[in-house]
């Protein structure tokens, strides 16, 4: 890599680049064609970037103009903790940019905002065939070990 990616809250002039990583970072996860997301929770989204009653907040890397990655997290409260934690919910670089330190830019930018928050505990949890994503995770946090259950609850 030439030079490090910037990394920076985003801004509202930035949805049609971060719109491609978006829609990567779905496909990344099944959510694509039949079973992409509905237009109307992309556009949730993007609006609760900016709407500031909203816990959530999003951040993009930058190199030259051109948007290179995503992270979109989520401030909460927590039973096991007074202070507010971080969810990183989504991470995503493109793919010209993999291997260049992008992702752990975002993920370092992530933990240099929480800090002013009062934030001590950042998490995620990303698919176990992520090989990738976890060769970066294990060497920037800690893997405690959790499953991950759900369930949609029928209307």
């Amino acid at each position: 890599m030439s030079h490090s990616a910037l990394v920076r809250p985003i801004r509202e002039s930035d949805f049609h680049a971060w719109k491609p990583l978006w829609d990567g970072y779905n496909a990344f996860y099944g959510r694509k064609d039949e079973t992409a997301l509905p237009h109307e929770i992309t556009e949730a989204t993007w609006q609760r970037f900016f709407d500031p009653d909203e816990p959530v907040f999003g951040l993009v890397a930058e190199r030259d103009g051109v948007l290179l990655g995503l992270a979109h997290y989520v401030f909460h409260r927590s039973t096991t903790r007074i202070e507010l934690t971080c969810y990183l919910q989504d991470l995503f670089t493109a793919r010209s940019a993999r291997g260049q330190g992008v992702g752990r830019a975002l993920i370092q930018g992530l933990y240099e905002r929480s800090r002013p928050a009062g934030i001590k505990r950042v998490y995620w949890h990303t698919h176990e065939t992520n090989s990738a994503g976890r060769l970066l995770y294990d060497k920037v946090a800690g893997h405690l070990g959790f499953i991950v259950y759900t369930h949609d609850v029928p209307a």
